[in-house]
């Protein structure tokens, strides 16, 4: 798959097949993705596998639609606000390379932003200062949706002296 078109293509899964998926397999997806560009080589983030008593207590409406294996992100606290920004933008790098991974491999993702809550924080046990980027249900899509329309990238463009 090129490159723009596993942009292009890459969808938020909402219907998983039952297929297992080799985490070892995932693992190798997160190992691509990180080399996404992070300020000073910080390489913020963390990876937390969420095993079955850890989904169930986390309690999400679909279940991650049940996919197969779920992980949380986190983007780790630094000493100032702009060091903070800097490794959430790392992160969210890290993440994007990281479902352009899973969806070249045939697979894809569910991105939910429960573990961000108090409740979920306290959960998946992230330090203080530290941010969640996201939960992912990680699976092979049963029914991929079709791209929703976007705005010409001409509107969003100013021209600056």
């Amino acid at each position: 798959m090129q490159t723009l078109e596993a942009i292009k293509t890459r969808r938020n899964i909402k219907s998983f097949k039952p297929d297992p998926l080799d985490r070892e397999l995932v693992v190798s997806w997160l190992e691509a993705a990180s080399y996404a560009p992070n300020h000073r080589m910080t390489e913020p983030w963390e990876i937390k596998f969420v095993g079955p008593k850890t989904r169930a207590e986390i309690n999400h409406k679909t279940n991650f639609n049940e996919a197969p294996i779920v992980i949380a992100v986190i983007s780790k606290g630094a000493p100032t606000p702009m060091d903070r920004d800097e490794h959430v933008m790392a992160t969210a790098c890290f993440v994007q390379n990281f479902l352009l991974a899973a969806h070249d491999a045939g697979a894809g993702a569910f991105w939910s932003s429960i573990g961000a809550s108090p409740r979920g924080r306290g959960i998946l046990g992230v330090a203080e200062g530290d941010d969640v980027i996201g939960m992912f249900g990680i699976g092979y899509p049963s029914e991929t949706p079709p791209a929703k329309e976007r705005t010409p990238i001409a509107g969003k463009i100013e021209d600056l002296a």
